[in-house]
């Protein structure tokens, strides 16, 4: 059987691109469907409200065959899933005999719905992309400000800045990429430095991330810039 994984976010590689723009530029999305294959979407990272959407495949458009979940769902709590299609799920159970010893946890499974629960009731799907609206105004302000910045994309609370030392070549700058990381972290900010170069800052903060969060980050951001 043919098929293609992807996670919706490419969020430990240069670009920080979707996967359907990845997939689009190596011509896989048609051949895998042409071939009646799978797509398999990893939404570990990026589902439960992450992007800015509830699941990182609306994003990108396509509607994956199978889901992976994870992390967000049992926020810190060790709980997972698969979501598929109901003729996909009848062929696997009339075809394989599958026994899992912490399969429907009732415990992991109180977690889950719980979580559900807050990300419903405190809206933080549209916190997330709204939050990422006005992040996105702020650093095109840093932007316009340090030529360090080379570029700055993503989705939702999921998002990474380029870090280059000449814009038009695209030089990396992973020294001063390692160096803002660590002083962030010296002011009580985690990020982390990912990339062929480590020199994409990559940002994912928690869900009820704030306006007050993102402008700490902001100013934090830019003091450290400002010194280098």
């Amino acid at each position: 059987m043919a098929r293609q994984i992807h996670e919706q976010n490419l969020n430990t590689e240069p670009s920080m691109r979707s996967w359907l723009e990845t997939l689009e530029r190596a011509g896989q999305l048609t051949h895998v469907r042409k071939a009646d294959g799978l797509y398999i979407a990893d939404q570990v990272q990026s589902g439960f409200g992450r992007t800015g959407r509830m699941w990182g495949h609306e994003v990108s458009g396509p509607v994956p065959d199978i889901v992976t979940l994870g992390k967000l769902m049992g926020n810190g709590h060790p709980v997972a899933g698969v979501v598929t299609r109901a003729d996909l799920a009848n062929e696997f159970r009339d075809r394989v005999m599958y026994f899992n010893t912490f399969g429907g946890n009732p415990v992991s499974c109180a977690v889950g719905l719980a979580v559900l629960e807050v990300i419903e009731q405190e809206e933080l799907v549209t916190n997330a992309r709204e939050v990422r609206v006005y992040l996105r105004n702020e650093f095109a302000i840093l932007k316009d400000k340090y030529d360090l910045i080379g570029d700055v994309r993503g989705h939702g609370l999921f998002f990474g800045a380029k870090m280059v030392l000449d814009r038009d070549k695209k030089t990396p700058a992973p020294v001063e990429t390692r160096r803002i990381v660590n002083q962030m972290k010296d002011h009580g900010i985690l990020l982390s430095n990912i990339g062929v170069h480590d020199n994409i800052l990559k940002m994912r903060p928690p869900l009820p991330f704030s306006r007050d969060n993102a402008d700490l980050l902001i100013s934090t951001l830019d003091g450290i810039l400002a010194g280098l």
